[in-house]
C-alpha cells in the first residue's frame, strides 16, 4: 500500500499487516459478578444474567454471560489489532464490528485468551477530519478448553485530532434537556420494552415471519455517570487485572500527549495509565478532552454500542435463540443527554442448510431521539443450532 495516503503517512502501519499480534490478556477466570456488573452497566435487565434462581430454570440451567460479554473478555474492546502503526497526532473512534459466534457459551470460571491480527486498511477523505484511515483488525476469542467462542472484526477510524477539532460543530456542545414529563414517557417506553422479553420468559420464540418488527429498545438519556459505569464494567480497567504478551504498537499509535497513557507514572499510581483517568478514553467523560479530539461533548464507547445490539437481538430471540452473526457499522457515538433507540425488522426466515436450525435475518438500526442513525447493519439469529454448550 502507498506510504502516503492523502497526506497521511501509513508506512509504519504496513509492517504490522497480517502478522500475529500480542497485547493484553487477563490473569484470572471470569467471576459471576463480572457478568452481573456487565448486565448492569449495559442497562440490560434480563434476569438470565444476574438472577441465579431465574437462570437455573432456564434452558441453560445456570447463570451465564450474555453474548455481548464476549467483548469484555479481551483487553482493548477487540479494537487493538486495528490500531497498529504510529501516525503522530491521531486519535481513533470505533467504526463498526462484525461478529461471528460459534456456539460455546461463556460461564463463570471460564478463562479466555485472545489472538489478534491487523486485517487491512484504507484511507479516505471525510468531512469529519479530512484524511481518515479505516483499519480493520481481527480478535479471536478462545476459552480454556481451546474452543473458539467468537471472532470479531473491528473497524477503527484513525484521524488527525487537530483536523477534527477545527471542524467541530460548536452548536452541539450543550447537552439537551428533558422535562419530567418527557423522562416519564421514556421510562414508560423502557418498561414496555423490558416487559416484551420478560413475557417470553423461558419459552421458545416459535413464530417469526418476514416483516416482523422487533420491539423498540430504549437506553438513556446517557450521562457521565452512565458512561463511567460502562467503562468500569470492562474488566480490563481493573488495576492489575491484565498482563501483556507479544508485540503490539497500540500504545504507540500516535496519541496526543493529553490522550496518552503514562506508563512510568503508573508504576506509582495506576490511574496514570488506566485509560479513563488518564489516557485515550478520558474524552468519554470529560468534555475538555472530547473537544480536543473533535467530539462536541462527552460520548459513549463503540464497544458498548456493539453490546447493545447483541443484547437487543438476544433478548428478542429468547434463551433458546443464539446470535450467530452481526455486521454493524457505527456512524455516530452516543453523546451525553441523548437517548438511544434500537429497532429491528425481520427480512428473511429459513433453515440452515446443514444443521436444519431455524434462522432469521434481521436489519438493526440504532438512532437517537432526533432520528439520526447512529449504527445499522444485518444480523442472523438461530434457534435449534449452536449456542447450547
Amino acid at each position: 500500500m502507498a506510504k502516503d495516503n492523502l497526506g497521511m503517512d501509513t508506512s509504519d502501519v504496513d509492517r504490522w499487516l497480517g502478522i500475529p499480534l500480542g497485547g493484553g490478556q487477563f490473569k484470572d477466570p471470569i467471576a459471576i459478578n463480572d457478568i452481573r456488573r456487565w448486565a448492569q452497566a449495559m442497562q440490560n435487565p434480563n434476569p438470565l444474567y444476574f438472577d441465579e434462581a431465574y437462570a437455573a430454570e432456564s434452558v441453560h440451567g445456570e447463570l451465564l454471560a450474555p453474548q455481548s460479554f464476549t467483548v469484555n473478555t479481551t483487553v482493548g474492546h477487540g479494537a487493538t489489532p486495528a490500531i497498529q502503526g504510529t501516525i503522530p497526532g491521531t486519535h481513533m473512534l470505533f467504526g463498526g464490528d462484525e461478529w461471528w459466534f460459534f456456539g460455546p457459551r461463556i460461564r463463570p470460571g471460564d478463562k479466555m485468551h485472545s489472538e489478534r491480527m491487523l486485517f487491512d486498511y484504507t484511507v479516505k477523505q471525510t468531512k469529519f477530519a479530512g484524511p481518515t484511515m479505516f483499519s480493520r483488525g481481527d480478535t479471536t476469542y478462545i476459552n480454556q478448553r481451546g474452543e473458539i467462542v467468537a471472532k470479531q472484526r473491528s473497524t477503527s477510524i484513525r484521524y488527525f485530532a487537530n483536523e477534527a477539532a477545527a471542524r467541530l460543530d460548536e452548536s452541539q456542545k450543550e447537552d439537551p434537556t428533558w422535562s419530567d414529563e418527557e423522562l416519564a414517557a421514556v421510562e414508560k417506553q423502557k418498561f414496555e420494552y423490558i416487559q416484551s422479553f420478560l413475557d417470553l420468559g423461558h419459552d421458545e420464540r416459535l413464530f417469526v415471519k418476514q416483516g416482523d418488527a422487533l420491539p423498540t429498545g430504549v437506553i438513556g438519556p446517557h450521562t457521565v455517570q452512565s458512561l463511567t459505569t460502562e467503562w468500569r464494567a470492562y474488566t480490563m480497567t481493573v488495576w492489575g487485572a491484565t498482563y501483556d504478551e507479544g508485540l503490539s504498537s497500540t500504545n504507540r499509535a500516535g496519541w496526543l500527549p493529553e490522550m496518552s497513557r503514562d506508563k512510568e507514572g503508573a508504576k506509582l499510581d495506576p490511574g496514570n495509565a488506566d485509560g479513563l483517568y488518564k489516557g485515550p478514553s478520558r474524552g468519554h467523560v470529560q468534555p475538555r478532552y472530547a473537544q480536543l479530539i473533535g467530539m462536541p461533548r462527552s460520548y459513549g464507547y463503540g464497544a458498548s454500542m456493539g453490546a447493545w445490539v447483541l443484547d437487543y437481538l438476544a433478548n428478542w430471540a429468547g434463551e433458546h435463540g443464539f446470535v450467530v452473526h452481526t455486521d454493524v457499522k457505527y456512524r455516530s457515538p452516543a453523546h451525553t443527554g441523548d437517548l438511544t433507540y434500537l429497532k429491528g425488522t425481520v427480512t428473511q426466515v429459513g433453515e440452515h442448510r446443514e444443521s436444519g436450525a431455524r434462522r432469521a435475518e434481521i436489519d438493526v438500526v440504532m438512532m437517537n431521539q432526533r432520528g439520526e442513525v447512529m449504527a445499522k447493519g444485518p444480523a442472523t439469529v438461530e434457534w435449534g443450532g449452536v449456542g447450547r454448550s
